[in-house]
C-alpha cells in the first residue's frame, strides 16, 4: 500500500513538473496549426523554435510587460493576436498599447529624459538612430545579444535575413534597434485610368509625351492638371489629379522629413542618406559625427532654393489639384479619402496602407474590382527639378524594437523575448500576410507572396528588388529626432494657412533648428551629453559663399518647370524583377 502510494505521489509530482511544459508545447502546436501558416519554416522547425522560447521564458513566467507602438495593421495584429499567442506559449503577459506616432515619439523622449520606466519596449522608428547612437540611452543590442541577453537571444533569429538592419545600425557599427515592420513611400496611381486609350490620346495631344508613371515632378504636375481640369469626371464621379494632406499637426512634419525635400532635389548625393547634406538639409561631413548646421549660411540646405521649391509645390498642388478639404486632412484621414476612388495619383503613399487598399469593394474600397484585383499600382516616386543622380530616391519607415536602458534587466529580457517572437520565422510570413510590411528576405520571397503578388499592386516586386534598400529612413545627421522633428509641422503649417511664404517658413525652420543644435552643442561640450557627437555648428557666412559650390546647397534654378518625362509601368516591373 505504501509503495503504491509513493508511486502515485511520484507520478503526480512528475505530472506537476511536466504539465506546464506540456501545456506550453500544446499551445505552441495549436498556434502553429491554427494561426501561423504559412511560414518559411516547416511545422517541425516552427515547433523547435517555439520550444526554445518556452525554455528561455521559464524564468519570466507570470511577468507582465508593457510595449508601445503606433497604429498600423501590423501592430494591431501584434497587439491583439501575437500577445495572446506569446502569453499562452511562454507564460509572459504583454500589454501592447497602440498610440499615434507622435505620442510614441513623445513617450520615448519622456522616458529618456526622466529615466522612468514607462514602457519596457517600443516599436520606435529607426529615424531616431542618430539620437539613440549619440545619447546612449537605448540598449546596444549587439553587445546585449553577446552579453547579458545571450540566454534570451533566439539562435534562429538570423539577422542576415532582415532587410533593414543597416538602417538600425549606429556609426559605431552596433545594432540599436531590431526591425519589426518596414514600409516605403512610393508613387500610387489608377492604372485602369492611365491605360484608357482615349485619355492617353488626349494627354499626348496636350503635353506631347505619353501618359505614364511620372519620372519627374513636371510630369506629375501635368498629370495632376490633366485629370483635375481636363478629364474632370469618370463614370459620373468628379475626380482629382492629386492627393495629399495639410493639417497643421505633427503628421505634416513627417510628410516633409520623410524625404519630401530630397525628392525635390535638396541634399547631396549618397545612400542611404546624402553626404554631407542629408534630406533634412542638415550638414555633416563624411567621417564625422558632428552636425554643422541646417541653414544655408552654415552650409546646410533646409532653407535653400531646392527646399523652398519643395514646399511651394506641396502647397500649390494641394490647393489646385487635390479634393476639397484635403488641406485639412491629417495622415490618418488621407487614406480613406484615397480609397473613395476619386483620385488619379498620389506622389508618395506609404505602403503600410496596402492592406487597407486591397480591402474588398463591399468594405468601401472603390479602388479594387469585383474580384478584388487592384485598379491601382505602386511605382517609384518622381523627383523634382533639383534632383541629381546618386541622391536619395525616397523614404522608408523601419519601425524597430527598441529597449531603453531605464528598463530593469529582467523586464528587458522578457520584452526582448516578445520582440523576437513577433519577428520570428515561425510568425513572420503570417504577420506579413496581414500587415504587408516586410522585414525578412525569406518572407518577401515566400511562395505564398508569389501567388498573392498580382493582387498587391507591385508591392511584392518592389520588396524582392534591389530598390527595397534605396528607399531609406532618416539617418545619422539628425542628432536628436524628437527635439528637431517637432519644429517642422509648425513652420510648414503656417504656409498652408497663408501666414508665411515658403521661403519665410523655411528660413524660420532652419534658424530654429540651428538654435536647438546650438544648445545641443553646448551640452555636449560641457558634459558629453551626446557622447562627443553632438553638433559643432559652422560659423555663419553669406549664403553666396555656399550656394552652388561643390558639396554645398544647390543654387536657384530660374526655370523650375522642366520637360515632363514618364515611363511605362511594365518597364518598372521589368526592372524590379530582373
Amino acid at each position: 500500500m505504501k509503495t503504491k502510494l509513493l508511486a502515485t505521489v511520484a507520478a503526480l509530482t512528475l505530472f506537476a513538473f511536466a504539465g506546464p511544459s506540456y501545456a506550453d508545447e500544446a499551445a505552441a502546436q495549436k498556434w502553429i496549426n491554427d494561426e501561423f501558416q504559412p511560414s518559411s519554416l516547416s511545422k517541425e522547425d516552427q515547433l523547435k523554435e517555439m520550444q526554445w522560447f518556452i525554455e528561455a521564458a521559464k524564468p519570466f513566467q507570470g511577468m507582465e510587460i508593457n510595449a508601445l507602438s503606433e497604429g498600423i495593421p501590423t501592430h494591431t495584429y501584434e497587439s491583439t493576436v501575437l500577445t495572446k499567442a506569446f502569453e499562452e506559449i511562454t507564460g509572459i503577459k504583454v500589454n501592447h498599447q497602440i498610440l499615434g506616432e507622435g505620442e510614441v515619439v513623445q513617450a520615448v523622449q519622456t522616458q529618456m529624459q526622466t529615466n522612468r520606466n514607462l514602457y519596457d519596449i517600443y516599436v520606435n522608428d529607426s529615424d531616431l538612430i542618430g539620437t539613440h547612437s549619440r545619447l546612449q540611452q537605448s540598449v546596444n543590442l549587439t553587445d546585449f545579444m553577446a552579453g547579458e541577453g545571450k540566454d534570451v537571444t533566439n539562435p534562429g533569429l538570423d539577422l542576415a535575413d532582415f532587410i533593414g538592419t543597416q538602417f538600425t545600425t549606429g556609426p559605431d557599427g552596433k545594432l540599436y534597434q531590431l526591425p519589426d515592420q518596414q514600409f516605403a513611400n512610393l508613387y500610387w496611381f489608377r492604372k485602369d485610368w492611365f491605360d484608357r486609350p482615349d485619355l492617353q490620346e488626349k494627354f499626348k495631344a496636350k503635353y506631347g509625351y505619353d501618359l505614364g508613371v511620372p519620372v519627374n515632378w513636371s510630369a506629375y504636375e501635368d498629370i495632376a492638371q490633366f485629370f483635375t481640369e481636363d478629364v474632370k469626371e469618370i463614370d459620373g464621379v468628379k475626380i482629382y489629379g492629386h492627393m495629399d494632406y495639410g493639417k497643421r499637426a505633427p503628421d505634416l512634419g513627417w510628410r516633409m522629413t520623410d524625404a519630401w525635400l530630397s525628392m525635390a532635389g535638396a541634399g547631396s548625393a549618397g545612400e542611404p542618406n546624402g553626404i554631407p547634406i542629408d534630406e533634412w538639409g542638415i550638414r555633416m561631413e563624411k567621417g564625422s559625427c558632428n552636425p554643422q548646421g541646417a541653414s544655408v549660411s552654415r552650409g546646410g540646405e533646409t532653407n535653400g532654393p531646392a527646399s523652398v521649391y519643395a514646399i511651394a509645390k506641396w502647397d500649390e498642388w494641394l490647393r489646385k489639384y487635390a479634393p476639397p478639404g484635403a488641406a485639412d486632412y491629417d495622415f490618418y484621414q488621407s487614406l480613406p479619402a484615397l480609397a473613395s476612388g476619386n483620385v488619379a495619383q498620389q506622389i508618395f503613399w506609404y505602403t503600410a496602407f496596402t492592406a487597407s487598399m486591397v480591402a474588398p469593394k463591399d468594405k468601401g474600397n472603390n479602388t479594387v474590382d469585383a474580384d478584388g484585383n487592384p485598379l491601382w499600382r505602386m511605382a517609384p516616386s518622381p523627383h523634382g527639378v533639383y534632383y541629381k543622380e546618386g541622391q536619395k530616391v525616397g523614404y522608408q519607415d523601419v519601425g524597430s524594437w527598441t529597449i531603453l536602458k531605464s528598463v530593469p534587466t529582467d523586464r528587458a529580457k522578457a520584452a526582448w523575448l516578445y520582440a523576437q517572437f513577433a519577428v520570428s520565422k515561425t510568425v513572420d510570413v503570417k504577420k506579413s500576410q496581414v500587415g504587408l510590411t516586410f522585414i525578412r528576405d525569406s518572407t518577401a520571397r515566400h511562395e505564398s507572396f508569389t501567388e498573392r503578388a498580382p493582387k498587391l499592386g507591385g508591392l511584392v516586386e518592389f520588396y524582392r528588388s534591389k530598390d527595397r534598400v534605396r528607399w531609406s529612413p532618416t539617418g545619422i545627421n539628425v542628432p536628436d529626432y524628437p527635439k528637431l522633428a517637432q519644429l517642422w509641422w509648425q513652420q510648414i503649417g503656417d504656409v498652408n494657412s497663408g501666414a508665411f511664404t515658403p521661403q519665410q517658413a523655411m528660413d524660420r525652420l532652419a534658424s530654429e533648428m540651428d538654435q536647438i543644435m546650438g544648445r545641443m552643442q553646448a551640452a555636449d561640450e560641457a558634459n558629453k551629453t551626446y557622447g562627443g557627437c553632438g553638433p559643432r555648428l559652422n560659423a555663419e557666412k553669406d549664403p553666396s559663399e555656399w550656394l552652388g559650390k561643390a558639396d554645398g546647397p544647390k543654387a536657384k534654378i530660374e526655370n523650375e518647370k522642366e520637360q515632363g518625362v514618364t515611363i511605362a509601368y511594365d518597364e518598372i516591373i521589368k526592372q524590379w524583377t530582373q
